[in-house]
């Protein structure tokens, strides 16, 4: 399968259709690429390039925004994420559909996570959305230390599928999770996360964060620290992540990592894109390997291996 085959079976994209392809100045070689597969599939295919923002999630320029909802279909590569961020909720308001592919690397656009069977990965990421809408608490824990209980009655579970075929959807390219915004003030607890989190990389002593009453109170990691203390409501506990993408395989690159099958992502900052009431000008993934997770009284994932 080519790459303009996987992006048709993602996107399902008519030649007909006003296809944006949001970039950066820092993501150069990688938006030739991305530009040369999506030229086969459309006849009104635009290129938008913005300064790089400086956290995943800051909010993007009015005329970005507008470009956006102008469009069929938005293919954000960006080094920051755009996924949570109000320009993308007010694209899919005007029936965009919009594939967020922040950090993508050359490499991860023909292996890994992108190689999948998205048909199976949209069945487990639905599972997964649906096991946490039905939830009302979840618990977290690892052997590394992780104890983390947070509440999540009365909120809906999304499924990243890939697939985003539909008018008015938003998601990742490689895509494969079940998340869910978790009850603002409600988790509490010890995270330790040895998977990448606020740009560790792979090889990182493990990232401790301590939560209290829905927000981070402290952590052992300088770069994390800070942005807790620069940013504003960064530190509130936004979503709850279960990986569901078999092939995809952990990089260093986030966007890629929390869709590990068998691991769990917590999140910080902003989580109004998906049913919670926090805004902020960042939203920060952290991995955490080899977990086992309850909704309720039940399993699923035990020890990183996903029973759901």
């Amino acid at each position: 399968m080519t790459l303009s085959d996987t992006f048709q079976a993602c996107l399902n994209i008519k030649d007909d259709e006003s296809v944006l392809l949001l970039t950066d100045t820092a993501m150069n070689d990688t938006t030739e690429v991305i530009k040369s597969a999506l030229k086969p599939l459309t006849k009104n295919l635009r290129l938008l390039v913005m300064k790089p923002r400086r956290m995943h999630g800051e909010e993007l320029p009015l005329d970005v925004a507008r470009a956006m909802a102008a469009a069929d279909v938005v293919v954000g590569v960006t080094s920051k994420s755009v996924t949570h961020t109000e320009a993308t909720k007010r694209a899919v308001k005007h029936g965009a559909r919009v594939a967020s592919m922040p950090g993508i690397t050359v490499g991860m656009l023909t292996s890994g996570g992108m190689t999948a069977d998205y048909t199976e990965v949209s069945k487990a990421s639905r599972k997964a959305a649906d096991i946490l809408s039905c939830g009302k608490t979840v618990l977290i824990k690892t052997d590394l230390g992780t104890n983390f209980r947070a509440d999540i009655t009365g909120r809906k579970g999304f499924a990243d599928t890939g697939l985003l075929t539909e008018k008015g959807v938003y998601g990742n390219l490689p895509g494969g999770e079940g998340f869910i915004a978790p009850v603002e003030g409600s988790s509490s607890g010890r995270l330790v996360f040895d998977g990448p989190i606020a740009g560790s990389g792979l090889d990182h002593d493990p990232i401790v964060v301590e939560v209290e009453d829905g927000r981070a109170v402290s952590t052992n990691y300088s770069a994390l620290e800070n942005i807790f203390k620069s940013i504003e409501n960064s530190t509130n506990v936004a979503e709850i992540g279960v990986g569901t993408n078999p092939m995809a395989r952990l990089s260093g690159n986030v966007l890629e990592d929390e869709k590990v099958l068998g691991t769990v992502h917590v999140a910080f900052g902003s989580n109004t894109s998906f049913g919670g009431s926090v805004d902020a000008e960042l939203h920060l993934d952290g991995i955490i390997k080899y977990p086992t997770v309850f909704v309720d009284t039940h399993v699923i994932i035990k020890d990183g291996k996903p029973v759901f």
